[in-house]
């Protein structure tokens, strides 16, 4: 199957960031959010993203125009009926996703697979809304997009070969890894990395340490490039906290219970880089 038109539904960072790598590659990606101002913001994060690329001398002119004449702004959904391929990146909410992909599922001809870039909702049970569970997989892009290699390619219980085989494919093209998981709550990537940042606010809530100390020990005792908390600010504390939810209901597992802060600063609205304030101030 040859992807020449992609449909993504979602315009903020992981939306943008998708139409981005996909633009960039040559495919005509129709960007759709739920209004104009979402969509024209999208645009112009994708437009300053290429900018710097082009700054830095990593792409050409050519290329640059390239991409961004090959975004289109999708008003709305459906306007995505004749695509190849759909990535839903919309927030992460199950009720949110299903309506998507129901009215999508509605739309689109039998042959069009339909990706979620969840990053731990169940694949097989979003499949399951559609009436095409053998052609839905879970395709986790990481933040920021543009730059992350790693894609998780998740398989639903009906996800069939032909389905990986042409999101593999798609994957590859737009420069990335692609590593196969199954679906379970939070897949890989999730699954181990929210238990560490919730386990780090919880080291914050107990006084153990400050947000600095925490993060300067993960750095420096541990190599990571970021520490736990200022990695939740760039997620979305509301996005941690949701994901927790997910594998904490998922597994009936009290590991999984999100620290009593992480919901406090959520109620708050202290979300992170997108509201300004989380752990650090921006």
């Amino acid at each position: 199957m040859d992807i020449k038109t992609v449909g993504v539904v979602g315009a903020g960072t992981m939306g943008s960031g998708i139409a981005q790598v996909l633009a960039f590659s040559g495919h005509s990606v129709l960007l759709h959010d739920t209004n104009k101002e979402l969509i024209d913001r999208g645009v112009k994060s994708i437009e300053k993203s290429l900018g710097k690329f082009l700054a830095k001398e990593r792409i050409t002119q050519q290329q640059h125009d390239a991409a961004l004449a090959n975004i289109i702004r999708a008003e709305q959904l459906e306007s995505l009926k004749d695509v190849d391929f759909v990535i839903e990146a919309v927030f992460e909410d199950l009720a949110v996703k299903t309506g998507v992909f129901k009215t999508l599922d509605s739309l689109c001809p039998p042959s069009t697979v339909f990706a979620s870039n969840t990053s731990s909702i169940s694949i097989t049970k979003l499949a399951a809304q559609t009436n095409r569970p053998d052609r839905f997989i879970g395709m986790h892009f990481m933040n920021p997009v543009p730059i992350m290699k790693l894609v998780e390619l998740i398989r639903g219980i009906a996800t069939s070969d032909e389905t990986f085989s042409v999101t593999k494919e798609l994957a590859e093209k737009l420069g990335k890894t692609p590593v196969e998981v199954n679906d379970a709550p939070g897949f890989v990537s999730n699954r181990v990395l929210m238990p560490m940042i919730n386990e780090a606010v919880f080291a914050l809530y107990e006084g153990v340490g400050t947000v600095d100390a925490i993060d300067t020990v993960m750095k420096l005792g541990m190599n990571h490039p970021m520490g736990p908390l200022a990695l939740a600010d760039l997620i979305g504390l509301d996005v941690c906290l949701s994901i927790l939810n997910v594998l904490y209901e998922g597994f009936g597992d009290p590991k999984y219970r999100p620290c009593p802060l992480l919901r406090k600063m959520v109620d708050a609205g202290y979300l992170g880089r997108k509201s300004g304030k989380g752990f650090y101030e921006y």
